[in-house]
């Protein structure tokens, strides 16, 4: 009874997102309330349950996701973004254009979330195309190849440390094991499969839309190369900083202590966020009010996001507290499946059913965390978080909001959006659980 309540929670989850288009966290919060309740726990219980999960979630994730994206912010309206997809199309030459692309959306992704950082940089696709001649699907591609890795496995997007935190995982080992995934993963999926797609497909943009975005583009005044980097990787910098620290030196070291410190998530975003007003902001020329005002403004669209994470977390603590973790935990090891496939598979198929790569990510760890919480012997909880995460990437359709914003932004009919999204998607989500697997061997 446990496994077959918590899989028809999951059939329920992926209806009322699917077919009756309710808001994931609402949907996720009433098929908590139901695997809760048809468990048998005391109703008081299951509001106790949804309440410290949601609390104990949200505790680390809503101020990683704030100073996240202002740091996002800050790099958008300075320009920022630009200056490094233009260096490195300068170092790369437009003959390689698509691997230019390709590490822009890397390195860009690494502190914003998919969508921004795409708005972010269509002008310059538009851009490239424009001056160039090229076909788009060349120069946007490998972009969204970029993007999209990062997006579903490296710190500190908030699905991703959600999955940290459920996994109790190293954030640094994370990121050190995401970048040697994720570098081959983007090339895979972004250069070499756009060279096959620019000989089958050649969409032209709407010339109004590439009028707009490029002209806005143009009238921005752009800062230096070396500081937009050190701003951008700050964080990052600092948390791998981190765990070469805990590697390396004894527990007692003052460099290890302050390291710690600075190398946590909220330390480290709110450190590089802060310094962005300054090397964004203020050497931009931007008045103290404008950057209170951008910092504002972007905050405001990510409660959904937030909303959605922290009923996941409600979700998983409902099942591990219902008894129903224990039970599936039992299952799984009898059955024999790594739990490294288990996450993987069940993110694909509540990212197929939802659409939703956060849904899809953090209601798979809230069903294999337990399992590997009874384990003597238990995989890397880095390479788990990353499993689920290309997991919940792969074989995106008709149901994901990106879908329809890449299908309209290159005037794309909808058999091609499928060749190129949702290709993009799915060799990204294999390829990495391929690189996943394989990692797993020696770790």
């Amino acid at each position: 009874m446990p496994l077959i309540i918590t899989l028809i929670g999951i059939l329920l989850l992926i209806v009322l997102i699917s077919y009756f288009k309710w808001n994931p966290f609402v949907t996720l919060i009433v098929t908590s309330v139901f695997v809760g309740t048809l468990s048998g726990m005391p109703l008081v219980d299951v509001v106790e349950s949804i309440k410290e999960g949601l609390g104990t979630t949200l505790g680390l994730i809503a101020i990683v996701l704030a100073f996240g994206t202002m740091l996002g912010k800050m790099m958008a309206e300075s320009g920022g973004a630009e200056v490094i997809a233009q260096a490195l199309i300068k170092r790369f030459g437009l003959n390689n254009v698509h691997w230019a692309m390709m590490f822009v959306g890397f390195i860009v992704g690494i502190p914003v979330f998919f969508q921004v950082g795409f708005v972010l940089l269509v002008p310059l696709v538009f851009t490239i195309a424009l001056k160039t001649g090229m076909n788009v699907i060349k120069i946007g591609a490998p972009l969204l190849a970029g993007l999209l890795t990062v997006h579903g496995m490296v710190p500190p997007h908030p699905a991703v440390m959600a999955g940290v935190e459920i996994y109790h995982a190293n954030v640094g080992l994370t990121i050190l094991y995401a970048i040697l995934i994720g570098f081959p993963t983007a090339v895979i999926a972004g250069p070499l499969y756009t060279n096959w797609l620019i000989k089958r497909i050649k969409p032209t943009p709407s010339e109004q839309l590439v009028k707009e975005l490029v002209q806005e583009n143009n009238e921005q005044a752009l800062p230096g190369l070396g500081i937009t980097l050190l701003t951008v990787l700050l964080p990052v910098l600092l948390m791998l900083g981190q765990t070469i620290t805990e590697v390396t030196l004894a527990e007692t070291n003052q460099f290890r202590v302050i390291f710690s410190f600075l190398g946590s998530p909220i330390i480290s975003l709110g450190i590089a966020a802060i310094f962005s007003f300054f090397s964004l902001g203020y050497a931009r020329g931007f008045d103290k009010e404008t950057i209170l005002k951008f910092t504002n403004n972007c905050v405001a669209p990510t409660a959904n996001i937030l909303l959605v994470i922290g009923a996941g977390g409600a979700f998983n603590k409902v099942i591990i507290n219902s008894g129903t973790g224990d039970y599936i935990s039992e299952l799984a090891t009898g059955i024999g499946i790594s739990p490294i496939i288990l996450g993987f598979l069940i993110a694909l198929l509540i990212r197929i059913a939802t659409g939703s790569a956060t849904v899809g990510l953090i209601t798979s760890a809230g069903i294999v965390a337990p399992i590997i919480a009874t384990m003597p012997n238990p995989p890397s909880a880095e390479l788990l978080v990353l499993a689920t995460g290309a997991g919940s990437l792969a074989m995106a359709h008709f149901n994901d909001s990106g879908f329809w914003m890449i299908k309209e932004y290159f005037n794309l009919t909808v058999k091609q959006t499928l060749i190129i999204w949702t290709g993009i998607n799915t060799i990204v989500g294999f390829v990495a659980f391929g690189f996943i697997l394989i990692l797993s061997l020696f770790i």
